[in-house]
């Protein structure tokens, strides 16, 4: 029996009231399930929500932190979530939880919070080796070596017992890296006047070679006074003379043009330890093809009285001529070197100066 509702008009059959229903419940949104995760909390939590306001709702919930002023973007590129895009995203997207001031620009903040975490170093060192394994992309294993680089790098570590691995092989009178780095300079340094010694020795004729070993002498002065430059490779030298910054790091100092060195600072301070020549000079090997011939050809000419020390001093022995070069760079074709012949006594020295400037001593030279 049909029956008039009240309020008048025809109640609809049964269904037609089925279906209405169906299209009711048809624009409801099921929940999306999305990775949460913090700021700072990198447990990522599986919440599902039907719209942005519930996702916002139960994270805080989650998370203990104020809805006011909450929000929520994107882990990859830090992308702010609106009402619009969260319907675009695919399920199980992962997104970060944010309140306040903070700021999310990508997963590049997880890579700086890497290079930063000094308490799980080691653990970051071991995961790196063991992606490092397995990866054969060039572009990843590129990656994860630079990561390696950095992780493992302890340069700024300065005595024995914040590096052993450092000091392996170095003589234990060698307590910090500075002491032995200036250790290490002030003996190439050293050699170099050997070598300027060894060439005078040789010399055929008694008189000219009398007249080289006052020179030697007089350079040899000049060095003790200058205690061997060992500034150069101290990093914990105040003046201006020293190759390496604070952190013990050393830069190759060939033309930017020509320079094949690693665009990453290389550290000579490891490889000086092993033998290695990275931190070589470009003119080591200038010096008995060009300057002690020079030299030579000054004493025979002028005599030890009237050579221009100032001037072969600071191609011998300072950074002068001195350039240090990463040893892919290292040229070892005869260099192009020549010496001044105008500068080889003292008389073509300025008349105006009595005394030289070597590193942060003047000496005065007769």
């Amino acid at each position: 029996m049909f029956v008039r509702p009240p309020g008048g008009g025809t109640r609809p059959p049964r269904h037609a009231r089925r279906r209405k229903g169906s299209a009711m419940s048809g624009l409801r949104r099921h929940p999306k399930p999305v990775k949460l995760r913090g700021l700072r909390d990198a447990t990522k939590r599986g919440v599902a929500a039907a719209d942005l306001r519930e996702l916002l709702e139960k994270g805080c919930a989650l998370f203990r932190i104020p809805l006011k002023g909450s929000r929520v973007c994107t882990y990859d590129d830090g992308t702010e979530v609106t009402d619009e895009y969260f319907e675009t995203l695919p399920g199980n997207t992962t997104l970060v939880l944010l309140s306040g001031d903070e700021a999310w620009s990508g997963f590049v903040c997880d890579i700086a919070r890497l290079l930063c975490a000094d308490a799980h170093s080691h653990r970051l060192v071991e995961a790196a080796k063991d992606l490092m394994c397995g990866e054969r992309s060039p572009r990843r294993r590129k990656v994860l070596g630079d990561l390696l680089l950095h992780l493992e790098d302890s340069s700024e570590a300065e005595e024995r017992e914040e590096d052993e691995g450092w000091f392996h092989g170095v003589d234990a009178r060698f307590k910090t890296k500075s002491a032995y780095m200036k250790y290490s300079c002030e003996n190439r340094i050293r050699n170099y006047m050997k070598e300027v010694v060894s060439f005078g020795k040789s010399i055929a004729k008694a008189t000219v070679r009398a007249e080289f070993m006052k020179t030697t002498t007089g350079l040899a002065a000049l060095l003790k006074s200058n205690k061997y430059h060992g500034c150069y490779f101290d990093r914990t030298d105040e003046g201006t003379e020293r190759l390496c910054t604070r952190e013990g790091w050393f830069t190759c100092q060939r033309s930017t043009r020509t320079c094949a060195a690693p665009s990453t600072p290389s550290t000579p301070t490891a490889a000086e330890r092993a033998g290695s020549s990275s931190a070589r000079g470009t003119w080591t090997t200038e010096k008995k093809r060009t300057v002690i011939p020079a030299l030579l050809e000054a004493v025979r000419d002028h005599r030890s009285d009237g050579v221009n020390l100032k001037y072969f001093y600071q191609l011998l022995f300072t950074r002068e001529n001195l350039k240090l070069v990463h040893i892919v760079c290292h040229d070892k074709a005869p260099h192009r070197l020549t010496c001044d012949g105008r500068k080889f006594s003292k008389a073509s020295a300025p008349r105006n100066k009595c005394s030289v400037s070597i590193g942060r001593k003047r000496l005065r030279v007769k």
